[in-house]
C-alpha cells in the first residue's frame, strides 16, 4: 500500500559520536572577522554532516597549552583526571570534502574566550580535537520559501545552506555583521534575495525590523533564525504571534550576551 505523502516533513538522524584530533591543513583571514581554518588528516575518514546547520564539538588547548580531551566512557564523554580539560564550543562545519579529507570551520573572531583566541593564532600543524555531529535535523525540501536569519555566527551555516540549496528553491537571507568590511560572497544556485545589515554607524534597521516587514508570499515559508539567545527567542514569538505553526520555525541561540561562549 502506498503511503501518504506528508508535506514539510523535516527528519532527525543521529550519528555515531567520533572523538577525532584534526591538524590545520590552512588558514585564511577571509574578512576583519572570520578566520577560515581548514583541517585534514585520515582521522576525518568516516566523517558525515547531513545539514547545514550541523554542530560539532571542538576542544582546544588549555590554558597550560595542553590538549585535554574527553574519551567516550559508558557514561559519555569523560576527561581524564588530574589534568585540565580542553575548553570545549560548538562550531558549525562549514565545508567538508571527504575526497579531500578536508574539514572547513569559519571562526568568528570575537571576545577573548578560546576559540577566537586560538583560531586567530592558529597556524598550518596545529591540532585541536572534535567530535559529532551527534545528530542531524534536515529540513523539508519543499516549502515555497525560506528565509534565513542570523548574525555572523549563524554566517556559516547560512553560508553553506545557500550553497546546498538546487536551482528552483528560493530563499531570502537576512544577516547582521559587524561592519560592512564583513560582507561575504554567497553562492546559489537557488533564487536567492540577500539583505545585509551592519551593527556600525554607517548601516540603519535591524533583523528584528527587515523580518517584521518581509513582504507576505503565496505558499508556504521556512523560518531559520540563529542568533544571540534573547534575540533568537523574541524574533520566534513574533514569529508565532503571526500564526505561523511552530515546525515552521527553528530559532537557536548561538550565543548568550555577557557570556564567555565565542561559537559559531
Amino acid at each position: 500500500m502506498q503511503l501518504p505523502f506528508v508535506r514539510h516533513a523535516h527528519q532527525r538522524l543521529r550519528h555515531d559520536v567520533v572523538l577525532r584530533t584534526l591538524a590545520v591543513a590552512r588558514v585564511e583571514r577571509i574578512t576583519p572577522h572570520m578566520q577560515r581554518v581548514t583541517f585534514g588528516g585520515a582521522e576525518l575518514r568516516g566523517f558525515h554532516s547531513a545539514a547545514p546547520d550541523d554542530h560539532v564539538k571542538l576542544f582546544f588547548p588549555n590554558r597550560h597549552g595542553e590538549l585535554v580531551p574527553p574519551s567516550l566512557g559508558t557514561q559519555g564523554p569523560e576527561f581524564p583526571s588530574g589534568r585540565e580539560p580542553s575548553p570545549m564550543r560548538d562550531y558549525t562545519p562549514r565545508h567538508h570534502d571527504a575526497a579531500r579529507g578536508e574539514l572547513v570551520i569559519d571562526f568568528v573572531l570575537h571576545g577573548d574566550g578560546p576559540a577566537a583566541r586560538w583560531a586567530e593564532q592558529a597556524a598550518p600543524g596545529q591540532c585541536i580535537a572534535a567530535g559529532g555531529p551527534r545528530g542531524s535535523h534536515v529540513i523539508a525540501n519543499d516549502f515555497d520559501h525560506y528565509v534565513l536569519v542570523g548574525d555572523e555566527t549563524a554566517l556559516p551555516a547560512i553560508s553553506r545552506w545557500l550553497e546546498e540549496m538546487p536551482p528552483g528553491m528560493h530563499a531570502t537571507a537576512l544577516i547582521e555583521v559587524p561592519e560592512i568590511a564583513d560582507r561575504q560572497t554567497l553562492f546559489s544556485q537557488a533564487r536567492v534575495e540577500i539583505q545585509w545589515f551592519g551593527r556600525d554607524a554607517a548601516e540603519g534597521g535591524s533583523l528584528e525590523q527587515a523580518l517584521h516587514e518581509l513582504p507576505a508570499i503565496e505558499g508556504d515559508r521556512f523560518w531559520w533564525i540563529a542568533t544571540e539567545s534573547d534575540r533568537a527567542r523574541t524574533m520566534r514569538q513574533s514569529l508565532e504571534q503571526r500564526g505561523i505553526p511552530k515546525d515552521w520555525i527553528k530559532a537557536t541561540g548561538y550565543w548568550k550576551a555577557h557570556a564567555d561562549n565565542d561559537g559559531d
